[in-house]
């Protein structure tokens, strides 16, 4: 080995030119120890898992959703870090569509299709985190060490151009009668399924450009237009029963990421947050009975009905985490409901892309007039109804509630939940002024309320986003905010970037931050 070493440039020379061996280099390097042939489909299955967004990380604090109460274990600051690269999943992106054709594929088959539609996730996904980021010169090896950073616009401009690729050969390959691919945990290789996923996404990326509407290179409200009003050429989620969703599988090990065992960490580490559930109580929506539970000093000590609105109470996200923790051990908070998120090893499925938001989506295009004559009022129920069922609420009916009784030392066992059934009724609660869907302005404001409602554990930092655009709901700031007090508008660029693509680095600060790797700077789709 060491005189290989010494003189490796010389045994390679050699073993390029030897009539006596005929094996090239990339076959003399090859580690016979390690698989080398991996399938199109059992990559496809690792792209799935490495896309996937669990809830109850940093991303929920972000969200205002759930809230961490002891330092230990995390804080609500905003004072963010670098953004995650998704460049290792994209290669294997590229990989995938390289096996599938090796393995006899046409051109135009299913992976080459979804290989087409995780670019324009993925890439986006970074952009929405950074702004400007490596694109047109990524994953090139050698040919491009120092990647040239693609300006936030292009990044979007090629994820359209990838995402209507991807809705045409879908479309050709269904039509021919290839309706399948494998290695897919979501939708059991269901092309047709995937290829409504192609338009949602295409239709969240269209409302993350909202400030961008005038620009004639993106053509926003003329996409949408096309989009939604061509369910034909562009299919769209119809129901909850297209919904990308992770489900989660005991049996596997694969967890829910809250579960009963590790109920004795989770379960009063962390709080409701008074952003989520303070909107909740204020309209007095049902979902709180079944995400959370009611504050328990006031329902043991002030003696409130632990099924009264009033009763549920979340924390201020800006709160001082010192203070937050001893208000929290005091029970003045509400917790995560334990019954649905606790009692099993497998929670609630957690969507990625689903119904319920393209519904909010599509009625805050409508408001915004991208869709002349179209009213957004369907839409905006069909999303609130959709979410509430994801809770098993019913229409007209009762809903059981469970709340965790004091003292209890087994989340797991029925016997240790209080029970309280809770007429709910959908006609009663749309009537309600604050819910009731108004043209304009204070209609714009409702729709974004309820996908911020419906967003809820799902979708990683979507709500956030929501917010960073638009400013509803309102996001509250304070002593445990960190970053003096205000709500971050991006995340940094990658550490490494700094040393191995100077050039390309200062670059793109200064051509969007000032110089500055700012997580307060403004990235293009915000201006």
């Amino acid at each position: 080995m060491k005189n290989i070493v010494k003189t490796g440039g010389l045994l390679i020379g050699l073993a390029l030119s030897t009539t006596s061996c005929n094996k090239t280099l990339d076959e003399l390097t090859l580690n016979e120890n390690k698989p080398n042939n991996v399938p199109a489909s059992l990559l496809f299955t690792g792209i799935l898992n490495d896309a996937y967004e669990a809830p109850n990380g940093q991303y929920e604090a972000w969200d205002q959703y759930y809230l961490n109460n002891y330092d230990y274990y995390g804080n609500n600051r905003y004072d963010f870090g670098s953004g995650t690269t998704y460049y290792t999943t994209l290669k294997n992106v590229g990989l995938m569509e390289q096996q599938a054709l090796a393995a006899g594929s046409p051109a135009v088959n299913p992976y080459e299709a979804m290989g087409n539609f995780f670019r324009a996730y993925l890439y986006t996904r970074m952009s929405l985190e950074m702004g400007d980021i490596p694109q047109s010169q990524a994953l090139q090896g050698l040919d491009a060490l120092t990647p040239v950073y693609d300006q936030q616009k292009a990044v979007f401009v090629q994820a359209f151009k990838w995402l209507e690729s991807a809705n045409a050969d879908l479309t050709t390959l269904i039509a021919g009668g290839t309706t399948t691919l494998s290695g897919d945990i979501y939708f059991g290789g269901d092309l047709r399924k995937w290829q409504k996923v192609v338009n949602t996404l295409r239709v969240r990326l269209l409302l993350n450009l909202s400030k961008k509407n005038g620009d004639a290179d993106l053509n926003i409200a003329g996409q949408f237009a096309s989009i939604v009003s061509n369910p034909t050429k562009y299919p769209l989620m119809t129901s909850s029963a297209d919904n990308m969703q992770y489900t989660y599988v005991a049996a596997t090990n694969n967890f829910y990421p809250n579960n009963n065992r590790n109920f004795g960490q989770d379960g009063s580490r962390k709080n409701m947050s008074a952003t989520y559930v303070g909107l909740l109580t204020s309209l007095q929506d049902p979902r709180v009975f079944a995400t959370s539970e009611p504050a328990r000093d006031l329902v043991d000590n002030k003696k409130q009905s632990p099924t009264d609105f009033a009763s549920f109470v979340g924390a201020d996200p800006g709160l001082d985490l010192g203070v937050m923790y001893v208000n929290a051990g005091l029970q003045q908070y509400s917790f995560l409901n334990r019954k649905r998120y606790f009692s099993t090893l497998t929670g609630e499925p957690t969507i990625q892309i689903g119904y319920p938001e393209l519904e909010f989506n599509i009625a805050e295009g409508i408001n915004r007039g991208w869709l002349p004559g179209a009213n957004a009022e369907p839409y905006y129920t069909a999303g609130i109804q959709a979410s509430m069922a994801f809770y098993g609420l019913p229409t007209s009916g009762t809903y059981t509630a469970y709340f965790y009784r004091p003292g209890s030392t087994d989340v797991t066992a029925s016997s240790n939940y209080d029970t309280y059934n809770i007429p709910v009724n959908y006609a009663t609660y749309y009537a309600q002024p604050g819910v009731k869907y108004a043209d304009g302005t204070t209609g714009l404001t409702q729709i974004l309320q309820q996908k911020y409602l419906a967003l809820f554990r799902h979708s990683g930092l979507e709500a956030y986003y929501n917010y960073r655009r638009t400013g509803v709901p309102n996001f509250t700031t304070g002593p445990g905010t960190g970053n003096g007090g205000r709500i971050a508008l991006r995340f940094k660029y990658p550490t490494s970037e700094r040393t191995a693509n100077t050039t390309n680095y200062q670059a793109a600060l200064a051509s969007q931050y000032g110089g500055n790797d700012d997580i307060n700077g403004v990235m293009y789709i915000l201006k």
